[in-house]
Parts: structure tokens; C-alpha cells; sequence
């Protein structure tokens, strides 16, 4: 004690060391979202999830070479754009309607159903209002021209997919109801969101007499805040009707998992693939599908139609706002599916996806279906 009375500067060290450790204390406790508490699987170890193909990330130390290395792409400040027309109110019988909204924010439209996935109407992906990854232009539907939303397909909880902003409006305005892999009930019901329903890999839940929703496994992580990395469970979904199978991914790398999606939901009438914050390759790839990675996929999946998602809204990595877009074409012109039904749709697009497969068509190089995959009700 009598150190630290001649010494008044060793005060001011350890006021400024206790603020610090406080100030990372509270923001943690702001941030971090409640953890999942189970018994453990395959892929849960009683405290933490993880992918069973991968060893354990490098999290923090991989995430801050990446910082100090970063050469990231051209971005636009912001594109001015019109809203695209508002979206039918139903679409029934046997017609299945796609919705691009920007980034992983899709309305899908079956069985009288309206279904989005990973909405996203704020403009960060950030916990703060003044700083993170900004929106570059607007969502390609506004919110208020949306049809009454039925189901929420909820991946993980990183900020550009669990938007809780947007999140607690469409429980305010439409009442839907929320589905989300083990441990996001929790989060969502902090905020007052309700009709929360939490799923592991591989279970599903019936949500309408025939139509299923299915939560399948993805290559990725979780966490908002500084101390609950992989506490929450990550995941992406196969919705299941009579007018066909559609499958989102959410965010994921290439794995095994797709190869068992095929085997559990094939035939799929579309997939929704992620194909943007793939560079640096050495930090994204365990995590993110590259374009090239997402054309593979496609392949695997046997989809009757992908489309692509993840891109060119909120700069996450260092590829910039138009190379996955730029890419794709080219994985799928060099591999001589110029013509492969991988659309990339337009911020507000909507198409009715294509029903039947020519038999024995392969990648579908018919004239007859690809006069159905013009069919399109474009902004």
C-alpha cells in the first residue's frame, strides 16, 4: 500500500486496467447471446458446437491475420435503385415463387406459404448503429410491400443473418412464426419475440398438413459477442411440400453434408447457394462456398434450379461487390454450363421456378426448359 501512495501514476494504471477490463466485461455481457445448454452429440461437446469434418478454428488469431492482411475489392459507397414490384400476396397449387430481397433475404412462396429466410432490412450488419459492415444499396423489396409473412427461417445468429431489428418487426406486423437452430430461442425471446421453434440437424417439424421444414447441417460457426463463439447451433433448412423441395443453405462451406441432403430431399426444385465473403480463400473457405465452391454444390445437390445469395449487399470480405457474381459466370461458362440454371436474380426479382426436369437432361440444356426459366417477373 505504501508503493502505491508514492506512487500515484500506478493508480491511474490500475483505474485505467479495471475500466478496461469492465468496459469488456459489459460489452460482452451487451453482446453475447445466450448459450445453449444440452447433453452432448456429434456435434455439440456439452458447451460448444463444431463441425465434425473440421478441426477447431483458429477464431481470434486467424480473424486478426486476416485484419492486418486484408486487400479488399471495389465497393460502391451506395447504388441507388427502385423497389422491385411487390411480390404476389399467395402463390398455390403447384407453383413455387423466388423472391431475391439482398443478401441471404429470400421470399419463397409454395403451397399459400410465404416464407423468408434470414431477413435483413437494417443498414448494418453490426451491432452499433455507427460503425460495421454497412448496406450498399437498399433491399430489393420494401418492407412494407411485403406479403403477409407466415414462417421465418432463422441460420445462425451472426449479424447479417439474425437481424434482430427486423426481426422484431416482422413479429410486431406479421406474427410469423420463427424457426431457428438449438440455442436462438433464447436471443429472439429477450426481445420479445414469440412462436420461437428450435431445431437440431436432421429434425424437422411440420408446420402445415404436407409441408415440413427441415433443419440440416452447415459448415460454419456462430457468435455476437466476444465470449459465445459456437454456443448457439448454425444450420441451413429443406423445406418439403407437395409442389417440390427447397433447400437453404444459410452460410456453409463445402462438406459431406451436401452429398446427404441429396440422399435424404432429392429431387430439389431449387437451392438457395451462398457465394459471396470467399477471399481470402486461406480464412473463408472453411466457412464460406466460393463461387466455384457453389457451382459444385450445385452439381452435387442435383438441383432442378440454384441461386445464388450472400452477395453484393454488405462488404464481409475481400472480394468485392461484383467479383462472386463475375466468377460464377465464369466457373459455369468454363465448365460448360454457360447455360446451367444458376440464376443470379436482380435486388427484387422474382421468378415461378420450373416444375419438371426434362428426363435424362442433365444439366437441362432443353430449349423447352429453358423457355420456362425465362418465365420471370422482373422489377
Amino acid at each position: 500500500m505504501g508503493i502505491l501512495k508514492q506512487h500515484p501514476l500506478l493508480w491511474s494504471g490500475l483505474a485505467v486496467a479495471g475500466g478496461a477490463a469492465l468496459t469488456y466485461w459489459l460489452a460482452d455481457r451487451a453482446l453475447s447471446a445466450p448459450r445453449y445448454r444440452g447433453s452432448p452429440t456429434d456435434h455439440f461437446d456439452g458447451s460448444r458446437f463444431h463441425n465434425p469434418e473440421l478441426p477447431r478454428r483458429k477464431g481470434f488469431i486467424g480473424f486478426w491475420r486476416w485484419q492486418l492482411t486484408s486487400r479488399p475489392g471495389y465497393w460502391s459507397k451506395w447504388t441507388d435503385s427502385q423497389p422491385g414490384n411487390p411480390p404476389p400476396l399467395r402463390v398455390a397449387g403447384p407453383d413455387l415463387r423466388v423472391t431475391f430481397i439482398n443478401h441471404a433475404t429470400v421470399l419463397i412462396q409454395m403451397e399459400g406459404i410465404n416464407i423468408l429466410t434470414d431477413p435483413t432490412w437494417s443498414e448494418r450488419a453490426s451491432p452499433l448503429s455507427w460503425a460495421g459492415p454497412k448496406r450498399r444499396n437498399l433491399p430489393g423489396i420494401r418492407f412494407e410491400d411485403l406479403p403477409p409473412i407466415d414462417f421465418v427461417l432463422i441460420s445462425h445468429n451472426h449479424y447479417d443473418h439474425l437481424d434482430i431489428h427486423t426481426l422484431t418487426r416482422l413479429h410486431v406486423e406479421h406474427r410469423p412464426r420463427f424457426v431457428g437452430g438449438l440455442g436462438n430461442r433464447a436471443l429472439l425471446e429477450e426481445h420479445g419475440v414469440k412462436e420461437v421453434t428450435e431445431l437440431d440437424w436432421w429434425e424437422s417439424v411440420e408446420v402445415r398438413p404436407g409441408l415440413r421444414i427441415a433443419c440440416v447441417p452447415a459448415r460454419h460457426f456462430s457468435g455476437r459477442g466476444l465470449s459465445d463463439g459456437d454456443a448457439t447451433l448454425w444450420c441451413g433448412y429443406v423445406v418439403e411440400g407437395p409442389s417440390g423441395n427447397v433447400y437453404f443453405a444459410g452460410d456453409t462451406a463445402l462438406g459431406k453434408h451436401f452429398q446427404e441432403i441429396k440422399r435424404r430431399f432429392a429431387p430439389l426444385r431449387l437451392a438457395l447457394l451462398p457465394i459471396g465473403a470467399y477471399l481470402p480463400a486461406w480464412f473463408m473457405r472453411p466457412i464460406h462456398l466460393s463461387p466455384a465452391d457453389a457451382v459444385a454444390a450445385h452439381q452435387i445437390l442435383d438441383a432442378e434450379v440454384s441461386m445464388a445469395i450472400h452477395f453484393g449487399t454488405f462488404p464481409l470480405g475481400d472480394d468485392g461487390e461484383f467479383e462472386p457474381v463475375k466468377k460464377l459466370r465464369e466457373v459455369l461458362s468454363r465448365k460448360g454450363h454457360g447455360r446451367s440454371p444458376f440464376w443470379v436474380l436482380e435486388r427484387g426479382e422474382g421468378r415461378n421456378v420450373p416444375l419438371i426436369r426434362l428426363e435424362g437432361c442433365g444439366f437441362c440444356e432443353g430449349e423447352k426448359l429453358f423457355a420456362e426459366l425465362g418465365s420471370t417477373d422482373s422489377k
